[in-house]
């Protein structure tokens, strides 16, 4: 695969060099006017800034919320935490419901979720209505975390789609972003309420856009199939062949039996499952969410001058990397940026490691405010690049479309429930040893390339069909 993208190059094949966001004007006069399909694509990644609003909510409304409701800090964690149990249910059910009523119905319905759960915080006058609110909220957001990424792959012709779904990740970190930034400035119950604006925007959206062409094909409605596909890719584009390609391979996969749980560890299904759920779990294991979560109490641990400069770094770094990440993930290829983005975050955790250990031997003092400051930063840059974002691209990838509901379900579970086990465990491995957690941190990272490596397949460039192809024949070697 590596060898094959290289003679790419070579030959001139530099993806879109000129202008990374924006499809060149050979592939606008091939696909037509793509205007349905961006639009499509802006009111999807509604749901993953909703995502980031709910995930971002609960640092800037710690103290408020406290105080006006007179919560200890054992119910504010539960306020906190319980987010995630409601995304592990939203994520159990995400595939089978996605399946049943539709990408844009699934979407319709989280957001549905999400706007009574705010409604629930915002009215809130004790720590159960609050908590209820949070749980909906997580559900939400679980459904969306598996939707998302999924829709936008369905309806994304294949030269687009690794910088679309990767607009999945960008949303988030925005949305995370911009409920910490304005959570400074109004009340916590104005922050509630202000995540009421994506869920609004979705719903008003999905009115306009069609639903996966991919999806309707599966569940036999072949006219709006049709249409759906026309739409995304222009009134003059040629979609005969696409189209082709699309009902072709549903009709292998429908010939097939109901899938159930136990099916996927049949050998055609049991690849794709592992490179899924090895992937996420890859993601959280590095430490993302501890580090994340607790990146405050990190930096001020290392010494009081680093605790607000690196804060405020750590907020600004995000967005513009997580673009850089964009721009790359169509041109370099899914593979090269989660290597490269796996040694950086490895990288970073050993810096981070190395300077408490400096400080637990009190060794160069000076330093060590600077140096886990210089490594949670590098960590935080390379994991928006691409670990943050490309699991989830391949994951909207390589599921055959006939276990994708079932599967993918599997896979969100995995992501949310590592979120749990590394937030509610950092402060106890903190507390056992600083420099040990990072440097455990650090060696997953390492091992996440050699996963890569030995079973990830490259996805760049190929229509959904080909990457089924791809990995049935290394399954056969």
């Amino acid at each position: 695969m590596a060898i094959e993208e290289w003679k790419e190059l070579e030959n001139g094949d530099h993806g879109d060099l000129q202008n990374p966001l924006m499809p060149t004007q050979e592939e606008q006069q091939q696909n037509g006017s793509l205007q349905m399909l961006y639009l499509s694509t802006f009111v999807a990644v509604c749901g993953s800034f909703q995502f980031g609003s709910c995930v971002g909510y609960s640092a800037p409304a710690q103290a408020a919320i406290r105080e006006d409701l007179n919560l200890s800090l054992s119910e504010y964690s539960m306020f906190g935490s319980i987010l995630t149990i409601g995304a592990m249910f939203g994520a159990v059910t995400s595939g089978r419901i996605a399946d049943y009523i539709g990408r844009k119905g699934a979407m319709r319905m989280s957001a549905y979720f999400c706007i009574i759960g705010w409604i629930a915080i915002y009215l809130s006058k004790e720590s159960l209505s609050l908590d209820i609110g949070r749980v909906l909220t997580g559900y939400g957001i679980g459904v969306f975390s598996y939707v998302v990424p999924i829709f936008i792959a369905e309806i994304a012709p294949k030269n687009l789609r690794g910088r679309l779904t990767t607009l999945n990740q960008l949303l988030i970190v925005t949305g995370s972003s911009v409920a910490f930034l304005l959570g400074t400035i109004v009340t916590w119950r104005t922050l509630a309420l202000s995540g009421l604006i994506p869920c609004t925007t979705l719903l008003v959206g999905l009115f306009f856009v069609p639903e996966s062409p991919r999806w309707l094909a599966k569940v036999g409605q072949e006219k709006e199939f049709l249409s759906a596909l026309q739409r995304l890719r222009g009134t003059n584009a040629d979609i005969s062949t696409e189209a082709a390609q699309i009902q072709n391979y549903i009709e292998t996969m429908q010939s097939l039996p109901k899938t159930k749980l136990v099916d996927l560890l049949q050998r055609r299904y049991i690849r794709p499952l592992i490179i899924g759920v090895g992937l996420m779990v890859f993601q959280q294991f590095g430490g993302i969410n501890g580090i994340g979560f607790f990146a405050s109490e990190t930096f001020a641990s290392a010494g009081p001058s680093a605790g607000k400069i690196g804060t405020i770094a750590y907020a600004c770094i995000q967005v513009p990397i997580t673009v850089g990440g964009v721009i790359l993930m169509d041109k370099s290829g899914r593979r090269p940026l989660i290597m490269v983005s796996a040694a950086g975050t490895s990288l970073g955790c050993f810096l981070a490691g190395a300077s408490f250990f400096l400080k637990s031997h009190g060794l160069l003092l000076e330093f060590v405010p600077v140096l886990v400051v210089v490594g949670v930063l590098i960590f935080i840059a390379f994991f928006s690049i691409g670990m943050g974002a490309v699991p989830w691209v391949i994951m909207s990838e390589i599921f055959p479309i006939n276990v994708k509901g079932i599967a993918g379900s599997i896979v969100v579970l995995v992501n949310w429930l590592g979120a749990w086990v590394v937030s509610f465990t950092f402060n106890f491995f903190m507390s056992w040893s600083s420099s040990g957690t990072f440097f455990i941190y650090s060696l997953i990272s390492l091992m996440t390339i050699l996963f890569v490596v030995k079973l990830v397949p490259e996805t760049k460039g190929k229509t959904l069909e080909e990457i089924q192809a791809s990995i049935d024949s290394q399954r056969d070697i």
